[in-house]
């Protein structure tokens, strides 16, 4: 797959802000074996310089398994057009659904020197490198990621900030509640 035009590299102290705003993220992952993406809900910004994230992985994900054997993944943004495959990757295993992506109609591709594929459509992508914490990872499912490129779609990102208030609503992230429920991200507000 081509890479789209619109798609622009972030500057890595600024990747953070690609997650700030509490996104449901779509996370990839690809060993020698598989390739699997997921939804989760629980991923936030840990740091700023060198940009690191986290996110919790439960032990039952197959995406987990293939991110300790590969040591690399991807948090993707997915937005408001996704949502029926956001759904479906958080609620379809690999274990049990072998053509997973492929039932969830998941298009994937790969940035020059990218360790793990990415799924086309989403408004932002970091590509992350596994801090082992083995500790936190048994006991709490805490990935840690450091950032080692960013990516995002200049129509909805740039200069180091979200532009929600100029896009169609389909750009819009989605941001998951419980049980299905999801929220879009709302209006612009400022306490200027």
């Amino acid at each position: 797959m081509t890479l789209p035009a619109d798609l622009q590299a972030v500057p890595l102290e600024k990747a953070y802000r690609l997650i700030n705003h509490g996104p449901t993220v779509l996370v990839s992952a690809q060993d020698q074996q598989e390739t699997d993406v997921m939804a989760a809900a629980w991923a936030c910004a840990l740091e700023f310089n060198p940009a690191k994230v986290t996110v919790v992985l439960d032990k039952s994900t197959k995406t987990r398994a293939i991110i300790e054997q590969s040591g690399y993944f991807a948090l993707q943004v997915p937005t408001l057009k996704q949502l029926r495959m956001v759904h479906q990757l958080g609620s379809i295993s690999l274990f049990q659904e072998p053509n997973k992506l492929d039932r969830c109609g998941v298009e994937l591709f790969q940035f020059e020197h990218s360790p793990v594929p990415t799924v086309a459509g989403c408004a932002a992508w970091l590509i992350c490198e596994l801090i082992p914490e083995p500790h936190n990872q048994q006991t709490h499912d805490l990935f840690i990621g450091k950032v080692i490129t960013a990516y995002a779609d200049q129509r909805v990102f740039r200069d180091g900030h979200w532009y929600y208030h100029e896009v169609a609503d389909e750009w819009k992230s989605i941001h998951h509640i419980a049980g299905g429920h999801f929220y879009s991200i709302g209006q612009p507000v400022s306490v200027e």
